[in-house]
């Protein structure tokens, strides 16, 4: 269903940034008004816009041979794909809009550890009052985080990498939407330092006909 996306943008110059659906860096993309009425009472988001100014792109690979493509918006969003198996639309297994919840720092190498130990994978994750189940689950009591980096570009030509571990949460809504959550631990150097923080985003499905690219 998503081979007929929106076409590819040729760019002349600026960074590399991965492209895909018409999606690129610099560029801007459009949610339909009506769907964001509908589904943002249910959803933890609040005020979200329905223009976006893509200012930086990611891109993670998966130990299953699959890759997370992130469009960064100024609306403190980004519109994540998913691709499994190659990296065109006829790839694409998941589209969906995340917004910044929190972000805390880590200030210590013990809290560091204690994060990645026992905080960000739990078989249900608490926020505002509403549970959200694991979606990730090993065989066994343990479900450790999922290890990424991600590679990111930036407008100014800039690109850095960033270590991440992430757990996916769940939560039902109706028998057609479902609110996520992203828990991801991220630790980057800077100036021979580590800068980690612990970073909540919440999501939900996008489809076609919900986002038009304005070029």
């Amino acid at each position: 269903m998503f081979s007929k996306w929106f076409a590819k943008k040729d760019k002349d110059s600026g960074p590399k940034a991965p492209e895909i659906m018409g999606l690129y860096l610099g560029g801007s993309f459009e949610l339909d008004d009506l769907k964001l009425k509908l589904v943002e009472p249910s959803l933890t988001i609040e005020g979200a816009a329905r223009q976006h100014l893509i200012q930086a792109v990611g891109e993670a690979h998966l130990d299953t041979g699959g890759k997370i493509l992130r469009f960064y918006t100024d609306d403190d969003a980004f519109l994540q794909v998913v691709l499994d198996g190659g990296d065109t639309e006829n790839h694409i297994s998941d589209v969906k809009l995340w917004y910044f919840y929190e972000t805390k720092t880590v200030g210590s190498n013990a809290q560091w550890q204690s994060l990645i130990k026992d905080q960000i994978s739990v078989p249900d994750y608490d926020l505002e009052g509403t549970s959200f189940s694991r979606v990730w689950n090993a065989i066994g009591d343990h479900s450790p985080p999922v290890a990424m980096t991600e590679k990111t570009y930036e407008q100014d030509g800039d690109v850095s990498e960033t270590d991440q571990f992430v757990m996916l949460y769940e939560r039902h809504i109706d028998d057609t939407t479902s609110e996520t959550l992203l828990v991801c631990a991220e630790e980057k150097i800077v100036n021979n330092n580590h800068d980690r923080c612990l970073v909540l985003s919440t999501g939900f499905d996008i489809s076609p006909a919900d986002i038009r690219i304005n070029g």
